[in-house]
């Protein structure tokens, strides 16, 4: 079983703090990465239901915030719909995904995750007007 390391960046230059998770396997797809990961930031999130949402993905119904997701109406939030609209942001390419140095563009796509790879997800910005 090994850790992988995820880690939020944006095209400004912010970078949020990593986060672990662990995984028995050392192969996934990226489908799976990211379902594994939403799973685990939903999770965290329903188990202390906070003001905001930090997670890779805006949820239904919230606004952005400065460190994450503001709820309109505080409630628990689905992971397998939060999981399609992670799948959905990526194919759309509102993230990239990055193993290592190697950017991965298809979501069933195996990846290796040896001990210690740390996954970058770079937010992409819309730009203004465009």
């Amino acid at each position: 079983m090994g850790n992988v390391t995820f880690v939020d960046e944006t095209t400004t230059g912010e970078r949020r703090a990593a986060r672990g998770l662990e995984i028995a396997e050392e192969r996934l797809t990226v489908r799976e990465l990211i379902r594994r990961r939403v799973f685990q930031e939903v999770a965290e999130y329903n188990a202390r239901t906070p003001e905001v949402f930090q997670g890779l993905v805006r949820p239904t119904d919230a606004e952005r915030v400065v460190n994450g997701y503001a709820l309109k109406e505080p409630r628990r939030i689905d992971p397998e719909a939060q999981t399609g609209l992670a799948l959905r942001a990526f194919a759309g390419n509102g993230f990239l995904v990055l193993v290592g140095d190697r950017q991965v563009t298809d979501p069933d796509e195996e990846i290796d995750l040896p001990p210690g790879t740390e996954v970058t997800f770079l937010k992409l910005v819309p730009l203004v007007g465009g």
